[in-house]
């Protein structure tokens, strides 16, 4: 890697953060935000997005000031499965029920990684998927389906 004028990681991470607590501030602006001993439905949140948005002005501050590694080329290859699997989990959930659908999203995560092995990855999303499970239907009493329909 070489190195860049700016610390592009901390730069870009700033101005993300900057974004979300602006999204934030905004979608809060209606709010009442009362005061710190009769707080308001807007108090807690504007409080935290502008903390977040210090946060933000702080990593802006130290990209542009400090010389940092150049960002690497984004890989398709994890991006894609990661939201490939996110994608099948959310379409498949209710009709699959949520053992199945799991197990189907661990497996096409691990694509993202060329190191991932099938014998290894299966019963690793067995296990994943029985505590799945076991959390959300036995411990939280979720009204999710385990088994198809």
């Amino acid at each position: 890697m070489t190195r860049s004028g700016k610390d592009w990681r901390d730069l870009l991470f700033g101005l993300f953060l900057v974004a979300v607590s602006a999204g934030a501030l905004f979608a809060t602006r209606n709010l009442n935000v009362g005061h710190a001993a009769d707080m308001g439905a807007g108090y807690m949140p504007r409080v935290v997005s502008l903390g977040l948005l210090a946060f933000g002005l702080f990593f802006c501050g130290r990209g542009v000031r400090r010389a940092g590694l150049a960002i690497e080329p984004v890989q398709l290859r994890p991006l894609l499965a990661v939201l490939a699997a996110v994608g099948v989990f959310a379409l498949t959930a209710e009709k699959l029920g949520l053992a199945i659908a799991s197990v189907v999203t661990i497996v096409l995560a691990s694509f993202a990684t060329r190191e991932a092995r099938l014998r290894e990855t299966v019963p690793f999303a067995l296990l994943l998927s029985g505590a799945a499970v076991l959390l959300f239907i036995k411990v939280l009493a979720l009204p999710v389906p385990v088994w198809p329909r």
